[in-house]
């Protein structure tokens, strides 16, 4: 039973240190990185003028009524 402890220690500690980093790669791969594509995407023909132009017309914008 001697070093009993410290053995499991050791195996919990080098398990808990790989599964963490497996989750956050994986977490990386499967969600962060599409989400900044799907951003840049929306961005690159977002055009803020034409929004405003639509929340304008729909009575959104208190400070702007529609005409």
């Amino acid at each position: 039973m001697r070093g009993l402890l410290a053995r499991r220690m050791k195996f919990h500690l080098i398990g808990a240190f790989l599964v963490s980093l497996g989750s956050a790669t994986l977490y990386k791969v499967a969600v962060a990185e599409p989400r900044k594509r799907a951003y840049a995407r929306f961005y690159k023909s977002y055009d803020p003028m034409k929004d405003f132009q639509a929340m304008k017309a729909a009575g959104v914008l208190e400070c702007a009524p529609p005409k």
